[in-house]
């Protein structure tokens, strides 16, 4: 069944993935209004909540088995991820209300910024047909597990320090994760890597390594900065053995994109990516996901975005 057909199934219900703690709760009591808006499309609509990340995939999973005309996504990267793992390569209808805290995908195609006029889009994208095709990244594990995400895979410094925060018990919030990155600072050094592009094989030793299907990460962090939703290609972005000061240095660079242009840093392109390191755990769209080595590869027009 093509998306076209979904969306022109009257009876198709549109299933609305809400996540209460987005954002830190900010858009929490917006939910009812934005789940009154979508309504507005006139066809069944199925709001889906669940207690864990794991559980939220999981519906995601069952209403698009059960038929579902699109999967609406309302919160951050995080909860796009999760809605994203359903409907990847499926032929359903997606659409975003950005409502969390980083929203990198939703920036990186147009999406509006205001909850309210994300789902009024969203609503009209439904009512019209209208979807256009945008590329994801499949990543996969030697043991033959596997995720998709949309915008930017981590390997290097950011994921080391999002891993050691995931582990902390204390402090909670925010403070917990700047914790941990001077945590990470002290003992900050290169990593070896083995990076595959395409075939052609190379050792590098780095302190920032991501692969980027997106622009951007970590709220509006512009990591790879060139990198286009729609090329069929993978941005990977190497920063080579910083020390402590460069790599203070060169952080706040990442908000413009004008890191890649420091004589550490260098830029790839590819359809496919290799990469190993030891100890190693990638975080993908913001989330914990596969242990190095896994494989990129880019999937032209996996994700039907409703627009």
């Amino acid at each position: 069944m093509t998306d076209a057909d979904r969306l022109s199934r009257a009876d198709a219900p549109v299933a609305v993935l809400l996540n209460p703690s987005a954002g830190r709760g900010r858009h929490r009591d917006l939910l009812p209004d934005l789940v009154r808006r979508l309504g507005a499309v006139d066809r069944p609509v199925r709001v889906l909540t669940a207690r864990t990340a794991e559980a939220a995939e999981a519906e995601c999973r069952a209403a698009v088995t059960a038929g579902a005309g699109a999967v609406v996504a309302v919160g951050g990267d995080g909860t796009v991820h999760r809605a994203v793992q359903a409907v990847a390569g499926a032929g359903v209808p997606f659409g975003m209300v950005p409502a969390g805290t980083g929203n990198d995908l939703a920036a990186d195609l147009g999406v509006p910024a205001d909850p309210r006029a994300a789902a009024d889009a969203v609503v009209a994208a439904l009512r019209a047909g209208r979807t256009r095709p945008v590329d994801l990244a499949r990543m996969t594990c030697p043991d033959g597990a596997g995720r998709w995400f949309a915008t930017v895979l981590a390997a290097g410094f950011d994921a080391i320090v999002s891993e050691r925060a995931n582990r902390m018990r204390f402090p909670s919030g925010p403070r917990r994760y700047d914790l941990a990155i001077l945590a990470e600072l002290a003992r900050l050094r290169p990593r070896r890597y083995t990076l595959r592009l395409d075939g052609v094989q190379q050792r590098v030793e780095a302190v920032l390594v991501a692969v980027g299907n997106g622009t951007s990460y970590g709220g509006g962090m512009r990591i790879c900065p060139h990198a286009d939703l729609t090329d069929g290609l993978l941005d990977v972005v190497v920063g080579g053995r910083f020390d402590r000061r460069t790599l203070l240095r060169v952080k706040p660079r990442l908000y413009r994109g004008t890191h890649v242009e420091h004589q550490l840093v260098h830029t790839y392109r590819a359809r496919t990516v290799e990469l190993a390191a030891e100890g190693i755990t990638t975080y993908v769209d913001g989330e914990r996901a596969l242990d190095l080595p896994v494989t990129v590869t880019a999937v032209p027009g996996a994700l039907r975005l409703l627009c």
